[in-house]
């Protein structure tokens, strides 16, 4: 049976040349607005959130905000919404994991995002966190991008380079060094201010002599409740904040997987961006189908999706 927003073949065609497809939207501008103006409110409440570990949360880093899926209503319905869910179904099949969600906040006068790709994750933790087949050359996962605010060049959207998924240029294995000194900082990159969240992207590059092709970047720009799909391993960054609005620019990032692929394997934290998180209570989310290797952990509803609990 058909799905209501699958993607149709054109679209298809389109994705598999270019690596990303949209945006689409999930909710419309006030709905997003007035529904983010409640939800961040919420979620500075943790105490049911799934990672409690001090040390991430006071070193502020991105890993602080990983999965809070798990914990809030909202976020737990987002990431299964048929707007989204039907289109992944059209890439990675009737059976598929959503493992893991983060924010991507961009406040006033913050650096652009450097320009990366990611296949295992292991970039930041030396460890990979997802593994497809061995078969596999390479894999990375599906990244739905949701604007929970406006998203443009002045304030920060995502730029992509076109059917650049297919080539890795950078070697996960290497491991970057995390300088917490280096974040926000004022490195410009051929006359972009460009970091990664304290690290340097370029540690990894397979050749060192490598640069982005910056002429073929298009923007991602998006309207409140837009969302774009994009594979991980396609080159991607974002514009710095301009500052020329006081307002930050909110995005939310839900991964999905096929559910062959296995995640954390050998994993009971993760360490990374200047903090470290148990994962006792993680799980992945089957948003698609029903069929899962027993390797890989899963969380489910307890009371019709409001929460998650580790099974």
């Amino acid at each position: 049976m058909s799905k209501k927003f699958a993607l149709t073949p054109e679209e298809r065609a389109s994705f598999e040349k270019n690596g990303f497809i949209g945006p689409f939207d999930a909710y419309t501008p006030e709905e997003m607005k007035e529904t983010w103006k409640r939800t961040r409110l919420r979620l500075l409440d943790r105490s049911a959130a799934a990672y409690q570990d001090l040390d991430a949360i006071s070193a502020g880093t991105n890993i602080a905000n990983y999965d809070r899926h798990l914990d809030d209503e909202f976020l737990a319905s987002h990431i299964c919404r048929p707007q989204i869910c039907d289109r992944v179904e059209s890439i990675l099949g009737p059976d598929v994991l959503c493992w893991r969600t983060e924010f991507f906040p961009k406040y006033p006068g913050d650096e652009g995002t450097d320009w990366h790709q990611a296949d295992t994750f292991a970039n930041a933790s030396g460890k990979p966190q997802i593994l497809w087949p061995e078969n596999e050359d390479f894999g990375g996962t599906i990244t739905v991008w949701t604007a929970f605010t406006d998203a443009n060049i002045a304030n920060g959207c995502l730029q992509f380079i076109p059917g650049t998924q297919n080539s890795m240029n950078y070697d996960e294995t290497k491991r970057m060094a995390y300088d917490p000194d280096a974040n926000h900082s004022s490195v410009v990159k051929d006359g972009v201010r460009r970091g990664f969240f304290g690290y340097d992207y370029r540690q990894l590059q397979i050749d060192e002599n490598f640069k982005p092709d910056e002429s073929a970047a298009v923007p991602m720009q998006m309207k409140a409740g837009q969302f774009i799909i994009f594979w991980s391993t396609l080159m991607h960054a974002s514009y710095p904040h301009s500052g020329e609005s006081q307002d930050m620019r909110m995005g939310f990032a839900s991964r999905y997987v096929p559910s062959f692929v296995k995640i954390y394997p050998d994993s009971a934290h993760i360490e990374e961006y200047g903090g470290r998180i148990r994962l006792e209570k993680y799980g992945a989310v089957q948003v698609i189908g029903d069929k899962t290797p027993e390797y890989n952990r899963l969380v489910t509803h307890t009371t019709r999706g409001k929460k998650f609990e580790a099974v």
